[in-house]
């Protein structure tokens, strides 16, 4: 493809610049389609990618189970060999009989040995423990409480993989303790933090060297890499870490369980009412709320918290509402007991990390591309989770970010008009998108829609800002002002198709700038006419072609002035001065632009200018006309003064009338009080 061939052939075939502009809007639209196809497939491949890692991720937990397994099976069939041939050591006679002290290692433990071991292991624990500051308050001795594992580690930076600091990990059966070495000690550390296996997930991180022997540990919202001194010791703590979690969750299911069981309720004293067994009888149709049991022991309730932790983890927000939503539903009609307090805690603290989550997702801090369809999903669950009101107001925030950003990437063209186009594009496609969107994703919360008014008018704010520093900062002719303003009112009238009108509120902050432009227009206007004046000296135009006389026509026949054939006299004069004709000309300019401005409150600034225009123009005539003594060019001035009272006047005040939609006293007062100069002429008083 050849660009230079093309535009030279463009070129040719054009008739003028505006095939060009309109063939490079055409590009531009196949430009920017382009671009949003590239956006939908790379969204489309970004969604099928998260699908495959979460597929790998099921993968390689599966793996590591099976891995597991395995190990067990191995260690028991070692244990069954093991005991087969102590079996065949008792059985053989030239062994001689054993002591009745030489017991199986496989048989149960007494109740003396099982509480010296208990005992032991928590001796074991204390006199790790003491070597740690700062934990004594942290882990209250309790019975149930024993060291499963501990270790030295290195800790790395999960961003950089930069070693951070070397650590000691204590794996109790209900937390794991990190701490960290002091350096003037040896053997003594430091506490840094602790997490209850009930929210710790374990991720196995593969070797990638000179990274190696690593694994990854999950905390809501953190995560944290520690590294192994060998390959061995890292599959130690991998299934040690997976076998406590394990023996932990059956604990507790077995716990819940054991307080589900009903209890057996005290015989009630023997009563000598007769009256009381109907009571009783009655009782007994009805049984109290207090005496049914909740069953927790279901599976799905018993994992529940750490499929929640899996699905934030994995980023599936609609499987975490999902689990949310089923459990509330099976709890709806049930008592509120101790195990159900101690279910809806854990639930809870799931439920505030699923929020941050998705607040996070909306923050304007994130990607802000794929328009406001990318924030549906965390939207959609934020309202089913309750929080209708902060998904509103972090929806509007995220897309008052875009639009500002997508103001902000804007070229600013050589020519306002072209910028202003696109301006325009820009924000009200987005504003109408963002409405679009609004309406979908809250379609049932009728209370939001007001915060949503209140985010178009800041945002409409944020957009004039833009469009009066292009526009009027930057001291446009009010031609170009009024084109971009009108421009920009076409496009606010797209918002009518959803019910949304903010044409007034354009109107209100654009006023004084509009104000500003129409009075700074209207001194340029007085000043060009004062100078004309100064330099009058009452002369009929001779536009010396026929072509030039017949361009004049069609200028003031489209100024409305319709019989000015009847001021033109013999080859290509004109019976009228250039001043007049001049400050015809440029009045009716200045009416047309300033009439595509007109709103209602603008009525009097533009009334106010007209007269003041009008009267520089009458005074001058009225001067004239009292201070000429020659007789010749007084009948010219007076026929100028008619063109300017019978002809001008009357087509300022029409035209006027027809694009304000009713008539200007003022304009009429005008022209009435200049009968006064055309009924004593000689007078020396002056109209004004």
């Amino acid at each position: 493809f050849a660009a230079g061939e093309y535009v030279k052939q463009l070129s040719q075939q054009s008739d003028g610049d505006r095939d060009l502009q309109e063939h490079r809007q055409r590009i531009q639209a196949l430009s920017e389609e382009t671009a949003q196809s590239l956006k939908r497939n790379v969204y489309q491949n970004y969604r099928q990618f998260i699908e495959t890692a979460r597929e790998i991720s099921y993968l390689e937990s599966e793996m590591y189970q099976l891995s597991h397994i395995l190990t067990e099976q191995k260690g028991i069939m070692e244990a069954v060999t093991q005991a087969l041939l102590l079996q065949a050591d008792r059985d053989d006679p030239a062994l001689g009989a054993r002591p009745a002290a030489a017991a199986d290692p496989f048989l149960p433990l007494s109740a003396k040995d099982a509480a010296a071991n208990e005992e032991g292991r928590q001796r074991t624990l204390t006199t790790l423990l003491e070597k740690v500051e700062g934990c004594r308050d942290l882990l209250p001795e309790s019975p149930g409480k024993y060291l499963v594992y501990n270790g030295d580690l290195v800790e790395y930076d999960a961003d950089h993989m930069a070693q951070i600091q070397r650590v000691h990990a204590f794996l109790m059966n209900d937390c794991l303790l990190v701490a960290t070495a002091l350096p003037n000690r040896r053997g003594a550390y430091r506490y840094d933090a602790l997490y209850p296996l009930d929210g710790l997930a374990v991720v196995n991180v593969k070797d990638n060297p000179p990274m190696k022997d690593m694994f990854k540990l999950l905390m809501f919202p953190e995560s944290r890499i520690f590294q192994a001194e060998n390959a061995k010791i890292k599959k130690e703590w991998l299934e040690v870490l997976e076998e406590t979690k394990r023996n932990r969750a059956l604990s507790e299911k077995r716990r819940l369980e054991q307080e589900a069981l009903p209890r057996p309720a005290p015989a009630p004293p023997e009563s000598t009412n007769p009256f009381d067994e109907d009571e009783d009888e009655e009782e007994e149709d009805e049984p109290s709320a207090e005496d049914e049991v909740v069953d927790l022991s279901l599976e799905w309730i018993q994992e529940l918290p750490e499929d929640l932790d899996v699905c934030i983890a994995q980023r599936d927000f609609e499987g975490a509402v999902d689990l949310l939503d089923k459990l509330n539903e099976y709890l709806a009609d049930k008592p509120v007991s101790q195990p159900v307090k101690e279910l809806r805690a854990k639930v809870d603290e799931r439920v505030r990390q699923l929020t941050d989550v998705l607040v996070f997702e909306l923050s304007p801090d994130r990607s802000l591309r794929g328009g406001p369809r990318a924030t549906r999903r965390a939207v959609s669950q934020l309202i089913r989770l309750g929080q209708s009101t902060k998904a509103c107001e972090l929806f509007l925030k995220n897309r008052a970010a875009a639009v500002q950003t997508a103001i902000r990437q804007l070229r600013i063209e050589g020519a306002t008009l072209l910028y202003i186009h696109k301006l325009c594009h820009v924000f009200f496609t987005s504003l109408l998108e963002t409405a679009r969107e609004f309406e979908t994703d809250f379609a049932g919360n009728n209370g939001c829609y007001s915060a949503f008014v209140v985010w178009a008018r800041s945002s409409l704010r944020m957009f004039v800002d833009a469009f009066s520093k292009q526009v009027f900062d930057s001291k446009e002719s009010l031609s170009t002002a009024a084109e971009c303003v009108k421009v920009a009112k076409e496009h606010c009238k797209q918002l009518s198709e959803i019910g949304l009108d903010l044409t007034f509120i354009i109107h209100a902050l654009l006023v004084k700038d509009i104000k500003g432009a129409l009075q700074s227009y209207k001194d340029i206007i007085i000043e060009a006419t004062k100078h004309r004046n100064s330099e009058e000296m009452w002369r009929k135009m001779n536009l010396m072609t026929p072509e030039a006389l017949g361009k004049l026509r069609e200028e003031m026949r489209s100024c409305g002035v319709g019989n000015f054939d009847q001021y033109t006299g013999d080859d290509c004069w004109v019976n009228l001065s250039y001043t007049v004709v001049a400050f015809t000309k440029q009045t009716m300019a200045f009416l047309e632009e300033a009439l595509k401005l007109y709103f209602p409150e603008l009525h009097m600034v533009l009334l106010e200018s007209l007269v003041e225009i009008i009267l520089v123009a009458v005074q001058h005539v009225d001067y004239s006309l009292r201070c000429e003594q020659d007789p010749e060019k007084k009948a010219f001035i007076r026929q100028n003064a008619s063109f300017l009272y019978e002809t001008v006047l009357p087509v300022v005040e029409k035209r006027f009338e027809e694009g304000v939609g009713k008539p200007a006293k003022q304009l009429q007062d005008l022209r009435n009080a200049s009968r006064l100069m055309r009924v004593n002429p000689e007078s020396t008083t002056s109209v004004v």
